[in-house]
């Protein structure tokens, strides 16, 4: 199921996307249905926002091997975790706004993992059970002023600087084998592979939860790999990743 989240008529619902129609879905995360004796929508008549409105975005940095490499970071031994503020997110076709404080915005297409129920010390083997789905994000980031901290907080938490979307796709059975392309103005700029990640999807929900209890809707990016690059006011930066589609965002100038 592609599940999508629109405003029509005021009010926001979650909807299953088929072709150029919605189908209005309620319930908690884990148990969405289609309402019952609701009219499907056209598409194209209702306001698109992100997917989900996650509670936390927890993410994962250096996990890939070659994006290790490009930034002169060893291996970890452990997932490097970051958390981007909810108010980070847009939806597809929104702006990414240029903050006045950067000289340096960084695009970072990613795989991210939508919770479906609380999960709390839960085992690698029974991550499954608490997934919603799988979508793309652009793990945004003003570079100089992340390196100017060291930590990430100020250089990843900007308004505008987690485009999620277009779709959570709840029927992917392997995510640890999907393609994933970031391309600027038209050109392809990152592509490789989940398979290339180095802590696996499962992997990361068991180990977060024993960290800190993940909620229904939290999100974890799970790493961008290596052709990080610069995003300026007026470029087209779009992810697009198997079986999920393609996330597009406009860069807009500080305001």
């Amino acid at each position: 199921m592609k599940i999508v989240r629109y405003i029509s008529n005021g009010k926001v619902s979650f909807g299953a996307l088929d072709g150029p129609s919605i189908a209005p879905l309620a319930g908690p995360l884990d148990a969405l249905k289609p309402v019952a004796g609701a009219q499907p929508l056209a598409a194209a008549a209702v306001a698109m926002l992100a997917p989900i409105a996650p509670g936390k975005i927890v993410a994962v940095g250096v996990n890939y091997r070659d994006h290790a490499q490009e930034m002169g970071r060893q291996l970890p031994e452990e997932p490097l975790l970051f958390i981007k503020p909810s108010t980070c997110v847009i939806g597809p076709g929104d702006e990414i706004i240029y903050p006045p404080q950067s000289k340096l915005m960084h695009y970072e297409g990613e795989l991210a993992i939508v919770i479906s129920r609380t999960a709390t010390k839960i085992a690698a083997a029974n991550a499954r059970a608490y997934v919603l789905g799988y979508t793309c994000m652009n793990d945004v980031t003003a570079r100089d002023l992340q390196r100017k901290d060291v930590q990430f907080t100020r250089g990843k938490g900007f308004d505008t600087f987690a485009p999620l979307g277009p779709i959570i796709e709840t029927g992917i059975a392997n995510p640890d084998d999907l393609a994933l392309t970031t391309r600027l103005g038209g050109e392809v700029r990152q592509h490789s592979r989940t398979s290339n990640l180095i802590f696996k999807c499962d992997f990361l929900v068991s180990y977060i939860s024993h960290i800190m209890t993940l909620l229904p809707g939290d999100v974890i990016s799970t790493g961008t790999p290596s052709g990080v690059g610069e995003m300026k006011p007026g470029d087209t930066v779009e992810v697009e990743i198997e079986k999920i589609g393609c996330l597009r965002s406009i860069v807009a100038a500080p305001r």
